[in-house]
């Protein structure tokens, strides 16, 4: 067994004590002298012992900041580090490091990293935050984009009778219609407080449809195509939102919004249809395409976000209410008038998604959107409202969208959209561009 290490107040001890023999060898001492001999003695064991106490308080702190450092590394649920013998403590070395870092010290590695780490999620967050819901930034941001939407329709028509239940006497044909539609509209948004902004959008409608239809001439095999283009303004809307919640560790943040859309396009009632083609008396069309609804609506929304690291869950849900407007002709025959009451269908609105940061300047979002439309009223002077066969409508659409920001301050989205029922547009892409002020 090795011998143990001396202890400070044994070495103290054994030199006083040599000090004090050669005296009581040479000479025994007066009782007075003998007395402050040992007081002196008990002074000093006092003093050593309060001193070993110390070293001992020590030792344990520096003991305990090792199995810390140990735990941190994820040593905790592995075996009992082998227990050594403790190495001499220095205890002013301890105290210096115990001891808190002067204000100008610089910050260490970890904490800096911490705080980048910290910085960089608030960077993501408003990158997601921004594509699906206002910042409430008080100051003004412009908005500006472009949307294209594409859609194929084909319908069969027939115009004749059956014979003998079983026989078709008359013609069958082939309606197709391909129409785009782009939109580009500038927003202006402008954050009253942290709670409340407002914002008023402008769009510029540009139509093209193409017909095509067979029997030219009247031949089955002949197809006839004529070409609709129409442009102009669409109808102009403010909105207003408001944060009824911010987002906390149990609860979303809810962003309620109220819009309200004026019929400054042209409406698509009273649009006389022609006969373009004269050797196809099946092909009629419009002779322009509408560019708005031609009624005010309100769309109230509640929207919904919530972050689970790295990932952003967002839903909405919206109403639109269509308010019914009068027509002096909504007839669609050329040189027939027919004034009446147009009570469009109201729409519900259902939307959820996910957002994923991928960096402090990317971010990547999925969502399915459904809008349901139920069907449209029409009402005559005097009489009551009735039903439009085939008005009613249901849109739904799968989304991908992306956003970037750029170093000077621009923040770009970019979203493409694929319907998933016949109502719904073939696809639609948008790109938006925005930027405070």
């Amino acid at each position: 067994m090795p011998p143990r290490p001396p202890r400070l107040a044994d070495a103290l001890l054994v030199t006083a004590l040599a000090v004090a023999t050669p005296a009581a060898f040479a000479a025994e001492p007066p009782a007075s002298e003998a007395g402050d001999i040992d007081s002196t003695l008990r002074t000093l064991t006092t003093k050593l012992d309060a001193q070993e106490a110390e070293i001992a308080r020590l030792r344990a702190q520096v003991e305990e900041l090792q199995l810390s450092q140990q735990r941190g590394r994820g040593l905790a649920d592995g075996p009992a580090p082998q227990q050594q013998a403790p190495a001499p403590v220095d205890a002013a070395r301890i105290a210096r490091e115990q001891a808190p870092p002067p204000a100008d010290a610089p910050v260490q590695v970890g904490e800096a990293r911490r705080d980048e780490d910290e910085q960089r999620r608030q960077q993501e967050k408003a990158l997601v935050i921004r594509e699906h819901a206002p910042l409430f930034e008080r100051r003004f941001t412009l908005d500006v984009g472009g949307s294209y939407s594409y859609y194929d329709r084909r319908a069969l028509t027939l115009s004749g009778f059956l014979a003998l239940d079983a026989i078709f006497l008359g013609t069958i044909n082939l309606d197709q219609s391909k129409a785009s539609i782009g939109t580009f509209d500038v927003t202006g948004r402008w954050g009253l407080t942290d709670r409340l902004s407002i914002e008023a959008n402008l769009p510029y409608v540009v139509r093209d449809t193409r017909f095509v239809s067979g029997g030219a001439g009247g031949a089955a095999n002949t197809v006839s195509e004529v070409h609709v283009r129409s442009h102009g303004v669409g109808d102009a809307s403010a909105a207003v939102y408001y944060q009824l919640v911010k987002e906390a560790a149990r609860r979303p943040d809810i962003v309620a919004s109220l819009r309200v859309r004026g019929p400054s396009g042209r409406d698509p009632f009273g649009l006389k249809l022609i006969q373009a083609d004269g050797d196809n008396t099946n092909l009629n069309v419009p002779e322009e395409l509408p560019t708005g609804t031609g009624v005010w609506s309100a769309t109230a929304n509640v929207s919904l976000l919530r972050t689970y690291d790295p990932v952003i869950l967002f839903g909405n849900l919206g109403y639109t209410y269509s308010r019914p407007q009068g027509f002096d002709d909504i007839s669609p025959i050329v040189g027939t008038v027919a004034p009446a009451d147009v009570a469009l269908g109201h729409i519900l609105q259902l939307s959820g998604g996910v957002a994923i940061a991928l960096n402090d300047r990317a971010a990547m979002s999925f969502s399915v959107a459904s809008a349901l439309q139920a069907a449209t009223h029409t009402r005559a002077p005097g009489g009551a409202y009735s039903r439009v066969p085939g008005s009613s409508s249901n849109a739904t659409a799968f989304n991908i969208g992306a956003s970037y920001v750029l170093p000077s301050g621009w923040t770009f989205n970019g979203q493409l959209a694929a319907g998933l029922t016949p109502d719904a547009p073939n696809f639609v892409f948008a790109l938006r561009g925005s930027k405070p002020f």
